[in-house]
């Protein structure tokens, strides 16, 4: 007779042998599989040359999905769909925006305008389209290879870019990359033109832009620099320069003859009266946060934020004395509680504070901010907006919503563009 061997094993062992069983040993029964689905960004390598072959055809108004960049000119909304294109809305009407046309465009994140001139990037070219006739927009340009650091091989002309996807899979152990571990490093809106030159006129944009114009010169931040374009002649941009500007930038607000640049640890100002070679002023430093800005002749506003890319900063306002632009000082700064874009209207300052909503305040009295605040919108979840002519025009997780603000203590809904997708905050 066989002799019984016995196990003495505590019951969690048991279960754990006995689950290492039923995966590794066959069996006649069914097999059981879970599926699993959630969202993902994939690197994806394309070649240049293939999108540069590639005819951009204007195409009827398509909905919105996605939304990043919102711009103003003259009676017309442009929004941007990040890596697609840009949508073109008739804002005649604040109550009423009328859908026109899609200018598909890959790889596209940011814009800005130019006497009917509008200006976008397709990953690494610069591309110019003439507008003047919004019902007929033709392609009139492409400066090639401006935007290098997107080159991966700059030999095959290969780039790395990001799609947003979903992804199914019957394993719960998600690779390495999955999940919103890749994040694309262009920022969340558009760019804000307040400057003249030579008779042209710009559109205007909101305070995370990436691109601005002043004195007939185009600015583009990317992570680490600023680049110049010569736009006097509106359809034939030069490339001019690039300036280090170190790690971390991130948007640039144009005031009279200055730029104000902001980064994750600090302010940049420069001197840009001599527009083909700004020069740097100052550097003015703060933690490392998120950091959009909008100025005025005495002051800058600066919100500061927690966030993926900034996960060790703080959540602020604050208020910096620029009216020695080479000695900018820290006048004040107010708790927040996940400030992000911001528009300043004379002596009004609305400041989108994510999916908390958005708040207005009175800033005649810099050192008073906290106690004439307006409103606090907390049903307005907002992540940036324009002061425009007509109407304050905010981009949230609902759309695109716009205000009659004629009364700025009391926000006026007037009309809000749906999204599929609503914007993460």
């Amino acid at each position: 007779m066989k002799e019984r061997l016995q196990l003495i094993v505590s019951w969690p062992v048991f279960f754990i042998l006995a689950a290492i069983l039923f995966i590794t040993l066959p069996s006649c029964q069914d097999e059981v599989k879970s599926t699993f689905t959630y969202r993902a960004s994939i690197p994806v390598f394309l070649e240049m040359h293939s999108i540069r072959e590639a005819d951009i055809i204007i195409q009827p108004s398509l909905g919105l999905d996605d939304p990043g960049k919102i711009y103003l000119y003259e009676d017309f909304l442009f929004i941007n769909e990040p890596q697609k294109g840009i949508h073109i809305w008739d804002n005649a009407n604040p109550s009423n925006p009328s859908p026109l046309s899609f200018i598909p465009i890959p790889g596209n994140v940011d814009l800005a305008i130019n006497s009917g001139m509008l200006y976008a990037d397709s990953y690494v070219d610069l591309l110019v389209f003439d507008i003047s006739d919004i019902f007929n927009i033709s392609l009139v340009k492409r400066v090639e290879d401006v935007f290098e650091q997107m080159y991966v091989d700059r030999s095959t002309a290969t780039i790395i870019t990001y799609k947003d996807t979903v992804i199914t899979t019957e394993s719960e152990i998600a690779p390495w990359g999955r999940g919103w571990s890749w994040v694309l490093a262009f920022s969340d809106a558009s760019s804000g033109n307040r400057g003249a030159g030579a008779s042209q006129s710009y559109g205007q944009g909101g305070s995370m832009a990436r691109f601005t114009l002043l004195n007939a010169h185009l600015y583009a931040v990317d992570e680490t620099s600023l680049r110049v374009f010569d736009v006097i002649k509106t359809d034939e941009p030069k490339h001019l320069l690039n300036i280090n500007l170190g790690w971390g930038i991130e948007t640039i607000f144009p005031f009279q003859d200055k730029l104000f640049i902001g980064s994750n640890t600090g302010m940049h100002i420069y001197d840009a009266s001599v527009a083909s070679e700004p020069k740097e002023m100052a550097v003015y430093q703060h933690v490392t946060a998120c950091d959009p800005v909008v100025v005025n002749e005495k002051y800058a506003f600066v919100t500061l934020r927690t966030g993926r890319m900034c996960p060790m900063g703080v959540d602020e306002l604050q208020v910096i004395d620029i009216q020695n632009p080479y000695s900018p000082k820290l006048l004040k700064a107010y708790p927040m509680l996940n400030p992000h874009g911001l528009a300043l209207s004379g002596d009004y300052l609305y400041v989108a504070e994510g999916k908390h909503g958005m708040k207005s305040f009175l800033v005649a009295d810099v050192l008073a901010i906290d106690q004439n605040q307006l409103e606090f919108l907390k049903s307005m979840p907002s992540v940036d907006m324009i002061p425009g002519p007509k109407s304050l025009i905010v981009i949230g997780p609902d759309g695109v919503c716009q205000f009659d603000y004629s009364t700025p203590d009391a926000l006026n809904p007037l009309s809000c563009i749906k999204v599929k997708k609503p914007v993460i905050v």
